[in-house]
This record gives C-alpha cells, sequence and structure tokens, in this order.
C-alpha cells in the first residue's frame, strides 16, 4: 500500500467517490462479487469515515485487480503498480514499466482529456476557450485542441480546472454523481461543458473495457478516481478549494 499512502490525507468525500466506485455498480447496487459491505467495519463507518476502512477498500480494489486464482494462492490480489499499468494498455496508453505510478496515472488522464477533445464539437471547445481566457486569436478546431492540451500539460490554476472537469464527468458516468466543484464558478461552467465530450470518450473506452473483461469496470474508474487524489495532493496552492485565478494571485 505504500504508493498509496497519501490517500490517508483525502477527505471522506473523495475517498466516499473512491469507495462507490470499487464496491457499487452504475444502479448504485452493490457488486456481486465485493464482499466489504458485508463486513462490520464497513457496517460501522460507511458513509461517514471511509478512513476507517480505508486498507480494506484498497485490499478489495486489489482483488478486483487480479486473477481470482492468483489471488487465492498469493492471499491478496496484485500491487498498484502492476493494476495501473494493466489499466494503462487496456486504455491503450503508452508508458515505461520503470515510471513512477504518478507519471502512468496523469498519461492516463491525458489520454482520456485528448480523447474527451477529439469528440468535442467546436462549440464547447470554443466555450472551454473562452472560459480559461487561453490565447487563441484565428481560432481552429486544431488550434483550440493545440491551446487546451497546452494548458492541460503546464499544470497551474487552468490545468487543474481541466482535470477536475474530466474526472468529474468520469464519477458522474460511472456512479451517477460528481465531484463537489467547491463553488468555483469558472470551474462549474468548464466542467458542464466536458460532461458531453468525456461521456462520448468513456462510452467508447467502455466499449473496450466489456470486451476486455468486467473487472475493468472497477480498476480503470477507481485508477482515473486514485490519480485525481494524487494530483490533487500535490496542489499546496489551492487551486481545488474554490479560489478563482484573481484570489491567488493575491494571496501570492
Amino acid at each position: 500500500m505504500n504508493n498509496l499512502l497519501f490517500l490517508k490525507s483525502a477527505s471522506n468525500e473523495d475517498l466516499l467517490v473512491l469507495s462507490d466506485i470499487i464496491l457499487k455498480d452504475r444502479d448504485g447496487e452493490y457488486r456481486w462479487t465485493e464482499n466489504l459491505s458485508t463486513e462490520e467495519i464497513y457496517k460501522q463507518n460507511y458513509p461517514h469515515s471511509v478512513k476507517e476502512y480505508l486498507p480494506e477498500l484498497i485490499n478489495e480494489f486489489r482483488l478486483f485487480g487480479g486473477n481470482s486464482i492468483a489471488n487465492m494462492f498469493r492471499g491478496e490480489g496484485p500491487e498498484y503498480s502492476e493494476i495501473l499499468h494493466s489499466v494503462a494498455k487496456q486504455c491503450k496508453v503508452k508508458f515505461s514499466p520503470s515510471s513512477p505510478d504518478e507519471l502512468v496515472e496523469m498519461n492516463i488522464l491525458q489520454k482520456l482529456f485528448t480523447d474527451s477533445l477529439e469528440k468535442a464539437s467546436e462549440e464547447e471547445l470554443k466555450s472551454m476557450v473562452k472560459e480559461l481566457e487561453l490565447p487563441v486569436t484565428n481560432f481552429s478546431r486544431q488550434a483550440a485542441i493545440t491551446a487546451l492540451m497546452a494548458a492541460f500539460r503546464a499544470g497551474g490554476f487552468e490545468s487543474y480546472i481541466l482535470l477536475v472537469s474530466v474526472v468529474n464527468a468520469v464519477t458522474r458516468f460511472i456512479i451517477g454523481r460528481g465531484l463537489s466543484l467547491a463553488g468555483n464558478a469558472m470551474l462549474t461552467r468548464v466542467a458542464s461543458v466536458m460532461m458531453g465530450p468525456v461521456g462520448w470518450a468513456v462510452t467508447a473506452l467502455w466499449t473496450l473495457i466489456d470486451i476486455a473483461g468486467p473487472a475493468y469496470r472497477v480498476t480503470v474508474p477507481a485508477v482515473i478516481q486514485i490519480a485525481y487524489l494524487r494530483q490533487k495532493s500535490f496542489n499546496p496552492e489551492g487551486y481545488l478549494e474554490g479560489e478563482t485565478k484573481e484570489d491567488l494571485q493575491l494571496n501570492n
């Protein structure tokens, strides 16, 4: 669990999303292959204190990521890195086996974002460019995509806005509810625009998942949520806590 220790500092609200991704299907029913919901530690702490059963939740996630026979022999599921690499391959993401987990995770998020932009209409692209005030003077579809991709990779305020918008759309698709958008007006508007394109991208991904096997219905969205939470833990400036861009500039 060493490479997932950062989850201990995540909020209960964020961990609750991860818990529901792992244990419940899109209809809100418990997966017939999970066992945690029958345990006393879960019953006593869900939904108000996910941290109390976080080790058990991670173990459940790891079991979904492994072959049932192999899990039986080793007594647990594979390590997170192995699951992450499997998810990356399933999402057709290129990576080096020696890359740190956070880099592979970001490659997955970037691939999902890129696929979403390809699905977006010109009006949706224009709206995102306008909201983020990106320097696109002579608008074209390719110019907008290039500017948005550059913003996503650059880090900082715009990058976090786009990251949260993508993950919010994924969680709405998977469990029927999104992330807390913290009252940030720009984030709310961009997230609204991203719902359609990300939905199309995830639908296409789900087709591949159905072919690959049902376990990916757990591991793919769980890895996306974990990747988001890791990026959030790297965020000392508070970009995800509701400040506007101007607030952040005034505080620096």
